[in-house]
This record gives structure tokens, C-alpha cells and sequence, in this order.
């Protein structure tokens, strides 16, 4: 009898909690938009721990709809909107079956500049297709770790900054595009521009249909391949610390050394830059 007191006062306790703080269930939603005018020269994205979804479609404001336990925001400030989400770390059992989903909506014709922070969680952004791609000016991604995709996007210059987990970049054409990766993983493919990499530790992957510009990678450790066309004109400057540069490309005026590799593939147009301190890099 003693304990079937016990058990009821238990759950009776825990009725009472759940009806007067119903922020504990984590199942709000807010809904946040900001119109686009002429004056706003930036998107900001602020996210962590979090799934993230970034939208572009015909509309004329940044709209944010969550569902989830935390706070979203969309602010405007001088020349910038920003979306801020900012997660309450509080613990409980039912969060286990609290799925926080994100999901950001911006004008699909908006052209101008672009900065996502993520930190852990996931997070994709699109454009509509390869054929009609999202167009920016300035691109930049910072994370600290989690799960970015990237396709269909054509910027002017590209910066990405990283400390771990993994980068997917797909369908992507710029002008410029800058990579710093210190740990984890980073997965480009179809890409188009001029490409400046440095990767402390963890792998590279580089994948151009065709090469249009310089290639410059540095690479402390690690692993790094490039897969370049097989009609590619590039001149190869390799030096080489303690590690290795290969390539299955029949190279002319060729110099292989202990620290050094060297030649030239159809025209030698472009030049392409390697530095390995330790580990590998393949270009095939």
C-alpha cells in the first residue's frame, strides 16, 4: 500500500510539472520574417545544434519557421538581417524525442553577400538545380563541427573555415574559393573556380570537371586526392617534406626529387601548387 502511494505521488508530481511548464515538452514553434529591401547587403546565419534546412524560393523577406525546444530570431540590423538560434541545454528524458528541425527561407533572386556559422548539428543549403543555381557575391561558411551540404551555388569568392566534421560541396562554381579544414572531412565535387586549400589533418577531396584556374593545396597531414579531367593543362610544383606526392598524369619536362616533383600536363596553363608536410596527396 506504502508503495503504491509512493507511485501515485510520483506521477501525480509529475502531471502537475508538465502542466504548469510546458516549455519543458519542447514542441513550441515560432515563426520570425524580415522583408528583403534594397539596403540589406547580408544574410547572416547563426546555428548550432541544430537541423538546418536553407530554402531559396520567390519570395521577398527571410523567414524562419522552427519546431523545436530553444529560441529562433530574425533581427535586422543596419544593412544585415540576421537568423540567430539560441538552444536551451536544459535535460530531460523527453528530449530524446525532441527533433529540432530549422528551417530558413530566403528570396531566391537575392545576390548579394552570405555568412552561415554552424556549429554542431546539420545543415544543407541549395539551389534550385545545377542548371539554375543560386547566385551570391560573398560566401562564407564557418564551423566548428557537424554536417554542412552545399550544391548549386555560383558565388564570387568562397571562404570556409573549420575546425572538425564534415563538408559536402557539390555543383559549386566561383571565382574564388578559399578552404581551411584543420580536422574531418572535406568533399568537393563538380567544382569550378580557382581553389586555395590548407588542411592540418584529416582528408580532402577535390573533384573538377574541368580546370579553369590555379590549385593551391597545402597539407600538414593527412590525406588529400584531386581529380582533375583527363584533358587538363596545369603545371605541377610539388614539394614534398615528410610525405608523398603522386599522380597517374604523364607529365612532360618532369623532375622527380626526395623533396620535389615537377612537370607539365597538356599546355601547363594553370599552375597547380602542392605542399605536403606529411601524409599523401594523389592527383589523378
Amino acid at each position: 500500500m506504502k508503495k503504491l502511494f509512493v507511485l501515485l505521488f510520483f506521477v501525480v508530481g509529475l502531471l502537475l510539472l508538465i502542466v504548469t511548464n510546458t516549455s519543458w515538452l519542447s514542441f513550441g514553434q515560432s515563426n520570425n520574417q524580415i522583408e528583403v529591401t534594397e539596403k540589406i547587403d547580408l544574410i547572416e546565419i547563426d546555428v548550432s545544434s541544430v537541423s538546418t534546412t536553407i530554402i531559396p524560393e520567390k519570395r521577398n523577406n527571410v523567414k524562419a519557421e522552427y519546431k523545436g525546444k530553444g529560441k529562433v530570431t530574425v533581427q535586422e540590423n543596419g544593412d544585415a538581417i540576421k537568423v540567430k538560434f539560441e538552444s536551451k541545454n536544459q535535460f530531460n528524458f523527453l528530449s530524446f524525442f525532441n527533433k529540432k528541425n530549422l528551417t530558413i527561407y530566403i528570396p531566391e533572386d537575392y545576390d548579394r553577400d552570405m555568412v552561415i556559422d554552424s556549429g554542431s548539428g546539420k545543415l544543407s543549403f541549395s539551389g534550385e538545380s545545377k542548371n539554375e543555381p543560386m547566385h551570391l557575391k560573398n560566401l562564407t561558411l564557418n564551423m566548428s563541427s557537424g554536417h554542412v551540404q552545399l550544391s548549386n551555388i555560383n558565388t564570387e569568392y568562397f571562404e570556409q573555415d573549420g575546425s572538425s566534421g564534415y563538408v559536402g560541396i557539390e555543383s559549386f562554381t566561383t571565382k574564388k574559393g578559399s578552404f581551411n579544414m584543420s580536422s574531418g572531412k572535406l568533399d568537393v565535387k563538380d567544382y569550378s573556380g580557382e581553389v586555395e586549400a590548407q588542411v592540418t589533418s584529416g582528408q580532402l577531396t577535390l573533384k573538377m570537371n574541368k580546370l579553369s584556374d590555379s590549385v593551391k593545396v597545402k597539407l600538414n597531414s593527412g590525406f588529400a586526392t584531386l581529380d582533375l579531367p583527363s584533358n587538363a593543362d596545369f603545371t605541377l610544383n610539388g614539394k614534398i617534406g615528410s610525405g608523398a606526392i603522386s599522380t597517374d598524369f604523364s607529365l612532360i619536362d618532369s623532375k622527380e626529387e626526395k623533396d620535389r616533383i615537377e612537370g607539365k600536363h597538356g599546355s601547363g596553363q594553370h599552375d597547380l601548387d602542392l605542399d605536403v608536410n606529411s601524409g599523401k596527396i594523389e592527383v589523378k
